[in-house]
């Protein structure tokens, strides 16, 4: 990203990004144009429908449906296909702060979202055939406060947090191992004023978290686990505490289960959990909430080295239940249950898990939507506010009590697999759940909706940044259950 967001007039020379509503007539014309020239464009205003206008000043007009339908996601959606449509143009000026009637601040909040996440490129290691946009400046035009700043602030912050989410799960395996995670870690928790505790291998032997223990066995790269603790100013023993885990293999080979090349290819998004955890971490010491928020990363690689996890092992995980390996491929779940544990054990009020765990979850709901399984309909209810208004879609799917079975084993309290080719993630769900101990728990599925295929509005191919968003919005909203 190279550009700013600021309130003010439009510079000289900017590009100018209009937005195109309906009514039951159709197109609304924006000044300077007609309802007929729209029509001969064939320019209805749909919904992130684009049209370049060139001349003197270079107008970019996007669709936002219905006038009485827009919501702050559309507004997010609109500054990004405006940011992506100035290509070439150094300055643009947007005009979305007066389209709609919804909260100033909040909208001013939703266009920076979008303006500056649809700049967002991952280039680091190109050197040849890439040039960088030359947009400097992006600014909202259009009725301006203290609201319309403090939006714009925030939504600068929740952006670049979320692009740093990207920069981590786009880099290349090598250059983040559970320790750069750590060191990243660190530097979040000195930036923004977090407790931080770090474990060692010898720590996490020492202490009994066996699942992250074995994944790590077959790696030369030792194992971290990281917790981030939020506390707020005057906090009590009644302050409710929320628990944020997050899964964080670094690169996941399938272990000695081996994945095939092409399952191999990405899996250097496997860390996605662990980033939004440590990068919501900080925002979360940025805006300070008044719950106690506690974030853990359960750091490692999964490799096929001479002292890997086999299958049959059995692993003990820190709260003392038994777990049979028998496919070293469904690792996430193994530190995860290490990480869960330990939320207990801190006495969080509740626990959100956020995990790339199954490829299950991609053949149910896609890349657009996370699977979302609870044991608590009440704490699930604030997940999905928070996730509606962040405009980052979940759907629930159920845990039967009676698909138990599934993950039965003959010689360990459970077996880290359920039955092949029935209800995976469901299994894992049950998998997970056994770590809680009865806490008001969500899991969220994000094995789809970490990584884009495609450019898309304010969404760039590759690394998502997925429900960053939506754990700032629960941390401001969160109720103990």
């Amino acid at each position: 990203m190279s550009f700013t967001v600021s309130a003010g007039e439009a510079p000289r020379g900017a590009a100018v990004g209009m937005t195109v509503a309906r009514n039951k007539q159709g197109a609304i014309p924006p000044s300077g144009l007609t309802a007929s020239a729209l029509a001969r464009r064939k320019f209805e205003a749909k919904p992130g429908q684009v049209l370049v206008v060139p001349g003197a000043t270079t107008r970019i007009l996007v669709g936002v449906g219905e006038a009485s339908a827009i919501t702050l996601d559309t507004l997010r959606r609109a500054a990004g296909a405006m940011v992506r449509a100035a290509s070439g143009e150094s300055a643009l000026a947007i005009d979305l702060l007066g389209v709609s009637r919804l909260d100033k601040r909040s909208a001013a909040q939703a266009i920076t979202e979008g303006a500056v996440l649809a700049g967002y490129s991952f280039a680091k290691y190109r050197t040849q055939n890439h040039e960088p946009s030359p947009l400097v400046s992006v600014v909202l035009t259009g009725p301006s406060n203290r609201g319309v700043v403090a939006g714009i602030e925030r939504g600068t912050a929740i952006a670049n947090a979320v692009a740093k989410v990207r920069d981590l799960v786009n880099e290349p395996p090598g250059a983040k191992t559970p320790r750069d995670m750590a060191a990243y870690a660190e530097e979040i928790s000195a930036a923004h004023g977090l407790e931080i505790r770090v474990w060692d291998e010898h720590d996490i032997e020492r202490e009994h978290c066996g699942g992250l223990r074995g994944v790590s066995l077959g790696s030369d790269q030792p194992p971290r686990l990281v917790k981030l603790t939020y506390t707020p100013a005057g906090a009590t023993r009644s302050t409710p505490t929320l628990a944020i885990v997050g899964k964080g293999i670094t690169f996941d080979s399938g272990g000695l289960s081996l994945k095939s090349g092409d399952g191999m290819m990405l899996m250097k998004m496997d860390m996605s959990g662990a980033a939004i955890t440590i990068a919501t971490m900080g925002l979360i010491g940025q805006f300070k909430p008044e719950v106690r928020v506690i974030g853990y990363a359960c750091l490692t690689e999964n490799l096929p080295g001479p002292k890997a996890i086999k299958p049959g092992d059995v692993l003990t995980a820190r709260n003392g239940k038994t777990m049979e390996v028998l496919n070293t491929d469904a690792e996430g779940r193994l530190v995860l249950a290490d990480g869960l544990s330990l939320a207990v054990e801190d006495k969080a009020d509740a626990i959100v898990d956020l995990a790339t765990l199954t490829g299950a979850m991609l053949v149910a709901l896609g890349s657009d939507i996370t699977g979302l399984f609870t044991n608590h309909p009440g704490f699930a209810g604030q997940v999905k506010a928070a996730s509606e208004r962040a405009a980052e879609p979940m759907w629930e799917l159920p845990i039967p009590p009676s698909y138990r079975k599934h993950i039965d084993s003959t010689v360990a309290d459970m077996k880290n697999i359920g039955i092949p080719g029935k209800a995976g993630s469901i299994a894992a769900a049950h998998f997970l759940q056994e770590f809680v101990s009865g806490r008001p728990w969500v899991h969220l599925d994000i094995a789809g909706t970490a990584w884009a295929d495609a450019d898309d509005t304010f969404i760039s191919k590759g690394a998502t940044g997925v429900h960053v968003r939506t754990l700032v919005e629960l941390a401001e909203i969160f109720t103990k259950p």
